[in-house]
């Protein structure tokens, strides 16, 4: 399971190394089934006419969704403790605004700090580190060179296998 707790996705640790010749790219695919321990789900080669490469890059359709949900709600659940705390230390500082109109005070700070909450999931939802690692490949495909994908399980093994496939020559782009 990943060991990232706002989503819902199995592998958060993804990474692409591009090599310039298909049997390179096998051939190292292939040293981190046997020398970093991953399994063979973990590791794809994308070639440059790859039909299912989008597929092979983002494999969890259903975990981006559970991603989704789980760090709307996670994120907009603190958001309101922490709207709540805010209104809490507002009260005790004893603002005039705040004691004078506490439940609307009340319901003001906690529910901008919810939708602070919920835009941070979206931020989360949306994946933004892995704009590079997607591209990496689709550039690499147009330049007809070949991709080593590989879907962590952590960031212990992200590393292992960046460290790997570096030393194999590999141009390597990792998300966060």
């Amino acid at each position: 399971m990943s060991d990232n707790p706002l989503t819902g996705e199995v592998s958060n640790s993804k990474l692409a190394a591009v090599f310039d010749s298909s049997a390179d790219a096998r051939a190292a695919a292939a040293a981190l089934l046997s020398e970093a321990g991953l399994q063979p789900q973990q590791v794809k080669v994308v070639g440059p006419d790859e039909p299912d490469a989008n597929i092979k890059l983002e494999p969890e359709g259903r975990g981006i969704w559970r991603t989704i949900v789980v760090a709307h709600v996670k994120l907009g659940i603190v958001g309101a403790i922490l709207g709540a705390i805010a209104f809490g230390i507002m009260m005790w500082a004893g603002l005039p605004f705040v004691t004078r109109s506490p439940v609307a005070a009340a319901a003001a700070t906690i529910a901008f700090a919810t939708v602070g909450g919920l835009l941070l999931g979206g931020l989360v939802s949306i994946r933004p580190d892995h704009d590079r690692y997607v591209q990496a490949t689709h550039d690499a495909m147009e330049a007809r060179r070949t991709t080593v994908v590989v879907h962590a399980l952590s960031k212990d093994e992200q590393q292992r296998a960046s460290e790997l496939l570096a030393a194999r020559g590999a141009e390597v782009t990792a998300t966060l």
